[in-house]
C-alpha cells in the first residue's frame, strides 16, 4: 500500500531524474528506476518511469524538433526495431548478468579512455547508426538497456548539445512509446500508476524546461565530460547489478 508520503518522494524522484534527462539528453531511468522501485516497487516504477520519458521527449521535441539529426534518427528507430525480436529471443538464451556485466565494462573503458586519453576519432558515416541502432535493439529487448550504444554514438559523432539532446529524443519517443504500449497491454497501467503520472505531470514540465535551459548553458567540453561521466556511473550500476 502507497503511504501519504509516497507521492512527494516520487515527485522529489522525478524532479531529478527528469532534470539530468532533460539536461544531457538520457539518464533518467539510471536514477528514478532503481529509487522508484524502492518507493513504489518494481511493478509500479517500470512503467510510470516510461510514461515520464515519453512525455520529457515530446515535451522537448515541440521545441527541439529541428535540431534532431533526422539522418541518424529514423535509421536508429528502424534498425533498434528490428533488433527488439532479436533481442527477446536471447532474452530466454544468454544470461542476463553475464552480458549486462560486459556492456557495463566496455562503457566504463570508453569513459575513462575518452576522459584520460586524447579522444576517439569521429564517425562522419551514417550507416553506423543501422549496426548502432541494431545492437540497441537487441540490448533493449532483451534487457531493456537499448539507450547506452546511441549515447555513444551520439558521441562518437560529436553532435553539439543541443543536437545531442533533441536527436536523442527522436529516438526515445518512438522506441519508448512503444516499450509503454507494451506495458499497457501487459495491464501495468493500474490506477495507482495513472495517479502517480498525473501528480508528476507538473513536475515533469517544469523541471523539462529548467533542463534545457542547463543544457544551452554547458559548454562543449564540459558536456561530453559530463557525458561520459554518466556513462562510467551507468557501466558501474550495469555491473554491480
Amino acid at each position: 500500500m502507497i503511504s501519504l508520503t509516497t507521492p512527494i518522494s516520487v515527485l522529489i524522484i522525478i524532479f531529478f531524474s527528469t532534470f539530468v534527462r532533460s539536461a544531457l539528453g538520457f539518464g533518467d531511468a539510471l536514477i528514478a528506476m532503481p529509487l522508484l522501485a524502492l518507493v513504489v516497487g518494481m511493478q509500479t516504477a517500470t512503467p510510470l518511469v516510461a510514461m515520464g520519458a515519453s512525455t520529457i521527449a515530446f515535451t522537448i521535441l515541440l521545441k527541439s524538433w529541428r535540431k534532431v539529426e533526422v539522418k541518424a534518427a529514423w535509421r536508429l528507430v528502424v534498425s533498434t526495431w528490428i533488433g527488439i525480436p532479436i533481442g527477446l529471443f536471447f532474452l530466454k538464451e544468454a544470461p542476463e548478468p553475464l552480458i549486462k556485466a560486459i556492456l557495463g565494462i566496455l562503457l566504463v573503458g570508453f569513459s575513462l579512455y575518452n576522459l584520460i586519453s586524447p579522444k576517439l576519432p569521429q564517425l562522419k558515416n551514417e550507416k553506423w547508426s543501422f549496426a548502432t541502432g541494431l545492437i540497441a535493439g537487441i540490448l533493449g529487448g532483451a534487457y531493456n538497456t537499448n539507450g547506452p550504444p546511441v549515447v555513444v554514438y551520439g558521441m562518437l559523432r560529436k553532435w553539439p548539445p543541443e543536437k545531442f539532446r533533441a536527436t536523442l529524443q527522436g529516438y526515445f519517443l518512438p522506441t519508448g512509446s512503444a516499450i509503454l504500449i507494451g506495458h499497457g497491454l501487459a495491464g501495468l497501467w493500474t490506477p495507482t500508476v495513472v495517479r502517480l503520472y498525473l501528480y508528476c505531470l507538473p513536475v515533469i514540465l517544469v523541471s523539462t524546461l529548467i533542463g534545457g535551459w542547463a543544457n544551452k548553458k554547458i559548454p562543449q567540453g564540459k558536456f561530453d565530460k559530463i557525458i561520459y561521466g554518466f556513462l562510467v556511473l551507468m557501466g558501474v550500476l550495469l555491473i554491480v547489478r
